[in-house]
């Protein structure tokens, strides 16, 4: 460790976007407050259908259900803290606080990257081998891969947090709207490149594997769709994978521009839009560009209704 003036640290102090003016700021008070709504009633309302609805206790379904889990989760990480920061002149979190904090936003982020890639690879089994599908993707195959996700994501957690927390600081004043990585580790009055490469090897790790498997899963899917003599069959192979893929670019390309730059000057404006957008944004659109877009799950939603509606009351 390196000699320096530091202190014991027992808070930390969020900026967020205190910069903005207090009419700014009570606007974003409330687009944060109704996308976090949005976010925790649109992906509730999917694991509640899944449950309820027979029709959809399939492979695809149940890892949707874990996606609007871990959606819930880790916006819950973050968003609540930053409604309160915004909404008065208290940005403070306290050492512990903001340890789980990053903690439970990494476990989850790379927990839906590994999900995201599951999901890929069973369209691919769905769409190429449609006979061997119920054999493949098993149950005990799919509860496979979803803990496995989740391990992966407890590992990075522990390793970065762990890391992260054991620095002295001299400072507690974080450039940033919550404890990520790097705007914590810039307070550190130690030497943090190892940090920073344990960093920089983790998501380009998470992220090359989980992208590889992307890519593999849906090149096979095009060469096999592209044999499909019907334009109607081709049609709807494709409006199967149409919104998850959009769903994984946008999500993919945000972490690598964050995360996997080794020597990336991280712009504070732009680190915190870019932030918003996967933090907020991302777990609020899931449950649109999986679900409501899905005709089965209209159709299980409407006959959910129906049976609430139409059903004989009881006395």
């Amino acid at each position: 460790m390196e000699k320096g003036n530091y202190t014991l640290v027992t808070q930390f102090i969020l900026l967020g976007f205190s910069d903005h003016p207090g009419d700014l700021q009570v606007i974003l008070f409330l687009m944060f407050l109704v996308i976090y709504i949005m976010t925790v009633v649109g992906n509730l309302g999917i694991i509640l259908l899944i449950k309820v609805e027979s029709r959809l206790h399939t492979p695809m379904y149940f890892f949707l259900s874990h996606l609007s889990l871990i959606d819930i989760c880790y916006s819950s990480s973050i968003t609540p803290n930053l409604l309160m920061g915004t909404a008065s002149a208290v940005k403070s979190i306290c050492f512990f606080a903001c340890a789980v904090q990053m903690y439970l936003f990494i476990m989850f982020v790379v927990a839906e990257s590994f999900l995201l890639a599951a999901m890929a690879y069973d369209r691919y089994v769905a769409i190429c081998n449609p006979l061997l599908y119920t054999v493949i993707m098993s149950k005990n195959v799919c509860i496979f891969l979803v803990i496995s996700s989740y391990l992966w994501g407890i590992i990075c957690a522990l390793v970065h947090t762990i890391s992260a927390f054991r620095l002295p600081f001299c400072g507690n004043i974080v450039n940033h709207f919550f404890c990520d990585v790097v705007p914590v580790l810039t307070l550190s009055c130690s030497d943090t490149q190892l940090n920073k490469m344990l960093l920089f090897i983790f998501a380009t790790f998470v992220e090359s594997s989980t992208i590889i498997i992307i890519l593999m899963s849906y090149t096979l899917i095009i060469v096999c769709v592209s044999k499909i003599h019907s334009s109607e069959g081709k049609c709807k192979a494709f409006s199967t994978c149409a919104s998850h893929f959009t769903a994984i670019s946008v999500f993919h390309v945000t972490i690598l521009l964050i995360y996997c730059q080794p020597n990336a000057i991280h712009g504070r404006n732009s680190n915190r839009i870019t932030s918003v957008f996967y933090t907020m944004v991302i777990p609020m659109l899931n449950p649109l560009i999986y679900s409501l877009r899905n005709k089965e799950v209209k159709g299980a939603f409407q006959r959910l209704v129906k049976r609430k509606v139409f059903s004989p009351s009881t006395c």
